[in-house]
């Protein structure tokens, strides 16, 4: 195992259909998966989870921020449906045809430049966002009958498909009253929108507002997909809310010890000189940094789990490795150190991790770099290696 001589990240595929199986059971029965695997499927690796999720889960849909995302499914052998969440330049518009993907139009200006950008006799597939509070992307007119002359010429365009609307809910994933009525709002809004196109016979195979906090917390059969993200891989939209099943974080991060010393009291350790050493220390290090995707942040407060005991992190992480604190731990050059994941009866997950940092786990686990090998499990076999 040539991976084992710095740092590798493990995806264990058999989590993802524990966290499925779990999500779809809040689910009406008319509301089918998209499972949303941008970023490298949130850092866990695309390459090996999408074929998983299409060919052994049998998942019809899957979402992507961007054309390269969407091109390198296929290019993998991925057959089913592939939406764009984000923008697509116009230019664009007959790789999207020629790869049968689904492009998300950010509002009529957009629309009309891909119409006009498509090849002569085809269409561009197309959802069409509807902006009902996240302020971010759609058709963002709050009167319904305007928003809806808007995406009624969205559809007669020669050169776009609509198959479907959507929005994205800006805070289902709190318990606050007015956040629920919010989101409640916005559900009513995208729907009121998809009735009144029903009305002028406006035909729409999806409409969908559904997100991982969606789907647990405001289940509705009128959403006709649900966008599961960071739920399938095994953390809380919210760290502060609970998820009402367990949840089985896919992804672990370990790193080898690359030294062991013994200092006095009163060395100095890593940049800055930000910790010294009160008494006799055993130190190890660990070739993970920053340029890892392990937060700097995490200096002098984070922790790793070695032979299932937790070793503090002393000083500042560096780009290339970061020290800990093994005093009354059997350490030597080559253990294994847990960043993320478990070990014994210690787990540290990314969610922890981002608490420390004042962040989300998703950008914990987005940010492990390239430069790390992930290692793919299934059922505790070791199925394949995704080097960058």
């Amino acid at each position: 195992m040539t991976y084992l001589k710095r740092a590798w990240a493990e995806t264990h595929l058999n989590r993802i259909k524990t966290n499925v199986d779990n999500f779809k059971r809040f689910l009406a029965s008319e509301t089918e998966l998209l499972c949303v695997v941008k970023a490298n499927c949130y850092g866990n690796g695309d390459d090996a989870v999408v074929p998983y999720l299409e060919s052994e889960l049998d998942i019809k849909w899957f979402a992507v921020s961007n054309i390269e995302e969407a091109k390198h499914l296929r290019d993998i052998g991925i057959s089913h449906e592939i939406l764009i969440l984000g923008y697509t330049p116009p230019e664009y518009a007959k790789e999207l045809v020629d790869y049968d993907i689904i492009q998300t139009i950010t509002d009529e200006s957009h629309a009309k430049e891909l119409s006009e950008c498509s090849p002569n006799g085809k269409k561009v597939r197309a959802h069409c966002a509807v902006d009902t509070g996240m302020t971010r992307i759609g058709v963002c007119e709050r009167d319904l009958n305007k928003a809806c002359d808007i995406i009624e010429r969205i559809s007669k365009l020669s050169g776009i498909r609509l198959e479907g609307i959507f929005t994205h809910f800006a805070s289902a994933d709190s318990d606050d009253e007015e956040d629920i009525n919010y989101t409640q709002n916005q559900a009513e809004q995208i729907t009121a929108v998809s009735y009144e196109l029903k009305k002028r016979l406006v035909k729409l195979d999806q409409i969908h507002f559904l997100n991982s906090a969606g789907g647990i917390y405001h289940s509705s059969g009128r959403s006709t997909l649900a966008r599961l993200g960071i739920i399938m891989y095994g953390l809380k939209p919210n760290s502060a809310l609970e998820v009402p099943f367990k949840l089985e974080p896919v992804l672990d991060f370990k790193a080898c010890v690359s030294m062991v010393k013994e200092v006095e009291s009163g060395v100095c350790v890593s940049y800055g000189r930000t910790y010294t050493t009160t008494k006799p220390t055993k130190i190890a290090t660990i070739p993970v940094g920053y340029a890892d995707g392990y937060p700097r942040f995490l200096s002098n407060k984070g922790e790793v789990l070695i032979h299932g005991k937790r070793a503090r992190i002393i000083g500042r992480v560096c780009m290339d490795q970061m020290m800990c604190d093994v005093t009354g731990i059997d350490v030597k050059v080559g253990d294994v150190a847990t960043l993320i994941g478990t070990d014994g009866v210690e787990t540290i997950t990314a969610d922890d991790i981002a608490e420390i940092g004042n962040t989300i786990g998703y950008e914990i686990l987005c940010n492990i770099s390239k430069r790390v090998p992930r290692i793919v499990y299934n059922k505790g076999k070791e199925v394949d290696i995704l080097k960058y």
